[in-house]
């Protein structure tokens, strides 16, 4: 076997992988980031929360990204009641979260992190597999496709993010730049029905299930329709290899938690790497894991649950749904922990 070329070789140059290897940046540490992303995606929104600007600001990339901040979501469910409005006061943070697109900060991240691309196999100490879907992961297909589109109202969109539960799932609306990007959970058949609806039929569905608080639906643009899947590795370090990111999970669309686990995995990861003389040892890679352990199971639990829980239609379901709302809005002190856990993961915790 060949003797190591360098310390840390990221397999795969997305968002988690260029955020690793910027977080390492100025380390002793030498680093490979193995894969291209010259192919952009179509519109794919993405809600970064505000633990994640805080990592995107601290490897520099956060002044050049042109996101629309979350100030306050609007929880509700269509034909039942209670709601829940959570603000970024709840949270002591100026914002809840911030919606860009996929392709910006992948283009952005690129650019920072040009240095580090290989396009061939190195021999590492570590490898770091930050993408794709290995094929040791448990996998659970959800009843459910999402489909995506952008959606202008009148009035426009400001700073506020709408979640609606419906009977066939989650339907999200979140600020971007004046208009709203849709994220809207349902079964597949249903999905594509909507996909091939035209423009003045879809809108009326939209407004229908969304309710008439966002404003009134009258533009669409960029539809596509995704599958969803929930993949989890099991497990999360090998010999000298570690998976984080879409590589260690792959999370329901709902509360936007996805991509903002991958960014506190790639952060927790470089922590643990910096100064250690050996990224790939065995102890170090285990103690790893047993930080993450925590953040990523509750994560995974929560987003699982939501994607679940708000199904189904029958008074008993709806009566229950408008019932846990009610109190969630009622008491600030569940509502604000509930808030930064969803920002931060586990340091939410007392």
């Amino acid at each position: 076997m060949a003797a190591p070329a360098i310390d840390v070789l990221i397999r795969g140059a997305g968002p988690v992988g260029c955020t690793l290897a910027l977080a390492l940046k100025g380390s002793s540490l030498s680093i490979a980031v193995l894969g291209t992303t010259s192919v952009k995606p179509a519109f794919r929104p993405i809600a970064l929360s505000y633990a994640s600007r805080l990592i995107l600001e601290r490897i520099g990339v956060w002044q050049g990204l042109a996101a629309t901040p979350i100030e306050t979501i609007h929880v509700s469910q269509q034909q039942g009641f209670g709601r829940v409005v959570m603000e970024a006061a709840d949270a002591g943070v100026p914002a809840l979260g911030y919606v860009t697109e996929y392709s910006a900060l992948l283009s952005i991240l690129e650019k920072a992190c040009h240095e580090f691309v290989v396009q061939e196999e190195t021999p590492a100490r570590c490898v770091v597999h930050a993408e794709g879907t290995p094929s040791d992961a448990r996998e659970k297909r959800y009843g459910q496709d999402a489909l995506v589109a952008l959606v202008r109202t009148e009035p426009n969109a400001t700073t506020r993010a709408f979640e609606r539960f419906t009977s066939e799932g989650p339907l999200a609306l979140l600020p971007f730049a004046g208009r709203y990007a849709l994220i809207w959970s349902c079964r597949p058949q249903r999905a594509e029905e909507l996909l091939l609806l035209p423009s003045e039929s879809f809108l009326k569905e939209v407004a229908s299930a969304a309710g008439s608080r966002p404003g009134r639906p009258v533009e669409v643009e960029a539809r596509a329709v995704q599958p969803l899947v929930l993949r989890v590795q099991r497990t999360r370090v090998a010999p000298r290899e570690v998976y984080i990111g879409n590589a260690a999970q792959t999370l329901h669309p709902v509360a936007g938690q996805g991509l903002n686990l991958g960014l506190r995995d790639a952060w927790e990861l470089s922590r643990a790497f910096r100064g250690a003389p050996d990224p790939g040892d065995a102890q170090l890679l285990a103690r790893y894991a047993s930080t993450r352990r925590l953040d990523s199971q509750a994560t995974i639990h929560v987003t699982d649950a939501l994607a679940s829980a708000f199904l189904g239609s029958s008074r008993v379901l709806r009566a229950a749904r408008g019932a846990a709302l009610t109190a969630l809005d009622l008491f600030p002190a569940p509502r604000r922990f509930f808030a930064r856990r969803m920002i931060y993961g586990p340091s939410a915790l007392p």
